[in-house]
């Protein structure tokens, strides 16, 4: 099955299966986000923004270090408390011998603590970096920042007791939305995947696709 298909099933068992007024603040959020009017990410053409971060085993990472190296794709995610990004994550762990071939690197960043980030990683068996952007930084270079509305605080807190602030060891409610970014050797964004739907996520194949094209 693919991600996509994936994905899809995994809406139709939300849908099919969560209370109704679960489903109208999660689909509220999305639309909120859709109809703002605000062109979220960077674009393709543009530079990307140098960066550092700690991987989850608190080694500093330069994304203009590895892309030294070669391309990188890009990948920002809610946190390993959402099903949607670790069925992303483990669709992208399956193709990473592709991507390397490829002569790339993949590089996943998420505003989850450091801690939640090892066990994360552990948990899904990924063989990639995983990097804690707690404050948010470097997704709001990347213009994918958000603060979590407070209707969504309060159904997180009460319905899936979870403290965003609390998880991302930060003092803020903030998500990046979900995003992938190609960006070749010297730098410059060749293709750019931002959607508030944070159900949808860019394809495996597409990545490789994009990939042969650098």
């Amino acid at each position: 099955m693919s991600l996509n298909q994936t994905l899809e099933e995994m809406k139709q068992q939300f849908i099919a299966h969560s209370p109704i007024e679960i489903q109208a603040a999660m689909f509220r959020s999305i639309r909120e986000q859709q109809e703002s009017g605000v062109q979220y990410g960077l674009q393709e053409g543009q530079k990307a923004k140098d960066f550092t971060l700690k991987n989850a085993m608190g080694t500093p990472i330069h994304l203009y270090d590895e892309l030294a190296k070669g391309p990188v794709v890009l990948t920002f995610y809610r946190g390993g408390w959402c099903p949607y990004c670790n069925a992303q994550l483990r669709a992208y762990q399956k193709v990473l011998p592709d991507i390397n071939a490829l002569g790339a690197r993949l590089i996943a960043v998420s505003p989850q603590s450091p801690d939640n980030t090892l066990s994360h990683q552990e948990k899904e068996e990924l063989q990639f970096e995983v990097l804690s952007d707690t404050n948010g930084l470097v997704a709001a270079f990347y213009n994918i920042l958000y603060d979590v509305p407070p209707y969504l605080q309060e159904l997180m807190t009460n319905q899936f007791k979870l403290d965003l602030a609390e998880y991302n060891a930060t003092d803020r409610w903030i998500l990046p939305i979900p995003s992938t970014f190609m960006i070749d050797e010297s730098g410059v964004i060749r293709s750019a995947y931002v959607n508030p739907d944070f159900m949808k996520r860019l394809a495996p194949e597409d990545i490789l696709d994009e990939l042969r094209k650098l």
